[in-house]
Order: C-alpha cells, then sequence, then structure tokens
C-alpha cells in the first residue's frame, strides 16, 4: 500500500511515548496537541486509517488498524475533531 510522503514523515518525526498503564498490551501513542504545528497531518493519518484501515476486534470491541511497516496503527473511534490520540503497536506474527 503506497503511504504518502506527509503521512511518513509524521509518524518518523512524531515522539511515541508507551503506554505504561497497559503493559500487558504493549503500544505507543502519540497525541495531537504534542505537535500543533502538524494538526493537518495528525488529521489526515487519522483519516488514511479510518479509509484504508481493516477492522479487527481486540476485548470485543471493534477497532480499524492500518498496517505499515511492521507497525499497526488505530484510534479510539471516535469523531475526527474528538480524536487526540493515535496509537500504534509492532505487528506480531501469527
Amino acid at each position: 500500500m503506497q503511504i504518502e510522503p506527509d503521512i511518513l514523515e509524521f509518524i518518523q518525526t512524531s515522539q511515541w511515548r508507551f503506554a505504561k498503564t497497559m503493559p500487558e498490551h504493549p503500544h505507543e501513542y502519540v497525541v495531537r496537541n504534542w505537535r500543533p504545528d502538524r494538526e493537518l497531518s495528525f488529521e489526515r493519518f487519522v483519516m488514511v486509517i479510518r479509509e484504508r484501515g481493516y477492522d479487527e476486534q481486540f476485548s470485543g470491541v471493534p477497532y480499524r488498524y492500518l498496517e505499515i511497516a511492521g507497525w499497526k496503527y488505530w484510534t479510539m473511534g471516535n469523531p475526527l475533531d474528538e480524536t487526540t490520540v493515535i496509537n500504534r503497536a509492532k505487528v506480531t506474527a501469527t
């Protein structure tokens, strides 16, 4: 899948933080207001996840995921203007 250069740049230049509250499900996240200069890229990335991703359940709740370069990205499903976090986790072989 072809991902736009500005989305890849957003991924590469964002400061992803490990989610310490869920060590049993290791993942990282980035918060929208950590990069106010990149808000449009944040929103575009959210929309790319939603438009090109696939549905999968986690603990009985459906989420939309998008895999890019060995990482799985998702949001919590809120409307775009209420989405504040993008999550990611390493893709594991099943």
